[in-house]
C-alpha cells in the first residue's frame, strides 16, 4: 500500500466490530496478511507470539483512532511497542523510518512506521473509527472540517438517527398518554 493511512486503516479493520470476525485469527492468517501487502518476505512465518503482539497493535490502533474522533473521551493509557524497533534511513528521497528486524516482527514495526508517516503527512487527526458503537470501522476523514462521524453515512449513520429518531417519537408518544 502506498498510502499509509490506507494501511493503518486497513489494518485496525482486520477485526470487524460488528460481526466480530477476525480476518487474522491464526499465525498463517496473519502471515498470509502481511505477505498480500509486500511487509514481509516469501519465507516469513507469523506464530502464535506475533499473532498476539498483531492484536494488541491493532487494538491499540483502534482506541487511539476512537480517541481522534472524540477528544473529549479520556485517552487511553500510552502504549509502547519495544519490540517493534525502527531506525533512521537516510534515503535519495529523505528520511524514512525502516524495521530494525526482518520477518514478521519487522512487518509490524512497518505497520508503525505508517502510523509515524501518518502523523508526519499530518494525516493522523483524521484517521477515526465509526462512531456508531456496533461498527468502529477505521476510516480516514475526508470532510472539510474533519467532523465525519461514521464510515457511512448510508448504514451507520442512517442508524444512529433512526434510533434517535424512535426514541424521540416514543417520548413524544409516552408524554401524551400522561
Amino acid at each position: 500500500m502506498g498510502n499509509p493511512a490506507d494501511l493503518v486503516c486497513d489494518f485496525v479493520n482486520t477485526y470487524d466490530v460488528e460481526s466480530a470476525t477476525d480476518s487474522i485469527p491464526s499465525p498463517a492468517a496473519l502471515t498470509a496478511w502481511l505477505a498480500k501487502r509486500d511487509l514481509i518476505g516469501p519465507s516469513d512465518t507469523a506464530d502464535e507470539t506475533d499473532l498476539g503482539a498483531a492484536t494488541d497493535l491493532r487494538e491499540s490502533l483502534r482506541a487511539a483512532l476512537r480517541h481522534n474522533h472524540d477528544r473529549d473521551q479520556e485517552a487511553t493509557a500510552p502504549r509502547s511497542f519495544p519490540g517493534l524497533a525502527l531506525r533512521i534511513t537516510l534515503a535519495e528521497t529523505g528520511p524514512v523510518l525502516e524495521p530494525v528486524a526482518s520477518g514478521v516482527t519487522g512487518g509490524l514495526a512497518r505497520i508503525a512506521a505508517a502510523v509515524i508517516d501518518t502523523r508526519a503527512e499530518g494525516m493522523w487527526p483524521r484517521l477515526k473509527v465509526c462512531t456508531e458503537s456496533t461498527c468502529q470501522w477505521a476510516f480516514i476523514d475526508s470532510s472539510k472540517n474533519r467532523s465525519r462521524s461514521w464510515c457511512s453515512m448510508k448504514v451507520c449513520g442512517n442508524r444512529t438517527k433512526t434510533r434517535a429518531y424512535r426514541a424521540r417519537r416514543q417520548t413524544e408518544t409516552q408524554s401524551r398518554h400522561l
